[in-house]
């Protein structure tokens, strides 16, 4: 009889942990008596007449687990209808007597594993599906606010780097516009600058109340400037997530003269264009044409953080989640996320359970609600309010309109 085999394949981008979640998976499962292979080119794979892929024994396991990057090699492909119905290689895996496809990624190798998953039922083939959820972003809609692998590391390692770009604005007396990875939610911006105590951080959850512009960016940063100048703490950082700019609009874009490239799923190609430049250049106009001295450098925290070595943290909790998925293998489960809950047991959470009405899996946004969150906003961040307008009248005509609340349009 053929031996019985899993494949397991990485998608989208890389986060610390890849490794260690496809070697715990792959000791599980040799442990158990399986052959377990590894697809290079994320999903591509699966619809190639000739995918590329490798036999991952223990001894390859035990030399990446502990490894930041991915040892798979990872793609953003996004299989078509037309793929599903020509072009999916079911002789792979009846070739190979493959029973299980691990699917890790974010949230577009979330939902093309929901897809893929419906296709294997409708088709009554006999392979289950199970994704383990990653991203820096720590945007899957993961129950009681769990955290997707590889965001601490990330956070830890962006925290580092924060700290010490705070720390040569103080020391030079300078400010600095950093930008944080985040192409949906603020999840990463809003932890590293709460770590570091930047006086403004801008994410986009935050215009809950307001249409995102450019001009409401650039005066968020203004207010923290001014506010700081008052306090006589002439030196400070921006914290602000790429995400902001997927909800500006493009006639907004076009009148600052920002253009972007797509990708093949209808993103902004944002690793194409540094978001500190140009908010750091769009910030230094606005200064100049308010008469006030002012010196910034943009500092991008991107492409440093994904491919950094594990957390303790991260290699626990992925190391759980990648056995985890034999025990959901075990139980029959398919179609489903592997998570660990609050509790520290592993459960199916099912991808039909969490998918919108398109079959996508939406975002999961941070929190405004929370006092983890507003207690950053009210009482870390510096801005002005009303009892500062007298003050800042010596660098603005109309403090009101640097006003934290009014641009936002919060209550106070």
């Amino acid at each position: 009889m053929m031996e019985k085999s899993i494949v397991i394949l990485t998608g989208g981008g890389p986060a610390p942990g890849m490794n260690t979640v496809v070697a715990s998976v792959a000791k599980t499962f040799i442990q158990n008596g399986f052959r377990v292979l590894g697809l290079h080119g994320g999903y591509s794979g699966l619809f190639s007449k000739n995918p590329k892929y490798c036999e991952i024994d223990f001894t390859l396991a035990d030399s990446i687990f502990n490894r930041g990057g991915s040892y798979l090699m990872m793609s953003r492909y996004k299989p078509s209808a037309e793929d599903f119905e020509k072009n999916f290689n079911l002789d792979f895996f009846k070739k190979n007597n493959i029973g299980l496809l691990v699917t890790v990624g974010g949230d577009d190798t979330a939902s093309t594993a929901n897809r893929i998953a419906k296709f294997l039922q409708e088709k009554s083939y006999k392979i289950a599906n199970i994704h383990v959820p990653k991203t820096i972003d720590n945007d899957l809609p993961l129950p009681h606010n769990l955290p997707t692998f590889g965001f601490h590391s990330a956070a830890a390692e962006g925290c580092r780097l924060a700290t010490t770009v705070y720390e040569d604005a103080r020391t030079n007396g300078t400010w600095f516009v950093v930008a944080a990875m985040g192409r949906s939610a603020g999840h990463l911006a809003l932890w590293l600058g709460a770590t570091c105590h930047y006086p403004m951080i801008v994410i986009p959850e935050m215009f809950n109340k307001t249409e995102i512009t450019i001009d409401k960016i650039v005066n968020l940063a203004v207010s923290a400037i001014v506010r700081r100048k008052i306090m006589g703490t002439d030196y400070g950082a921006i914290m602000i997530s790429e995400g902001v700019f997927h909800s500006l609009s493009g006639k907004d874009l076009e009148e600052h003269g920002v253009h972007f490239t797509y990708d093949e799923h209808g993103h902004p190609e944002l690793g194409k264009l540094s978001k500190s430049q140009l908010f750091n250049d769009l910030l230094d106009e606005k200064m100049k044409a308010l008469g006030i001295k002012f010196k910034s450098r943009p500092v991008e925290l991107g492409y440093t953080l994904r491919c950094v070595t594990p957390c303790a943290y991260d290699l626990m909790y992925c190391s759980q989640l990648g056995m985890g998925v034999y025990k959901l293998y075990e139980e029959g489960c398919t179609g489903c996320m592997v998570i660990r809950d609050v509790d520290e047991n592993i459960k199916p959470l099912y991808l039909s359970d969490i998918q919108d009405s398109t079959g996508k899996i939406p975002p999961r946004l941070v929190n405004l609600e929370s006092d983890q969150v507003m207690q950053v906003f009210h009482r870390i961040m510096n801005f002005i309010i009303p009892r500062d307008y007298d003050d800042a009248k010596k660098y603005l005509k109309n403090p009101e309109e640097y006003d934290f609340y009014k641009i936002l349009n919060w209550e106070k």
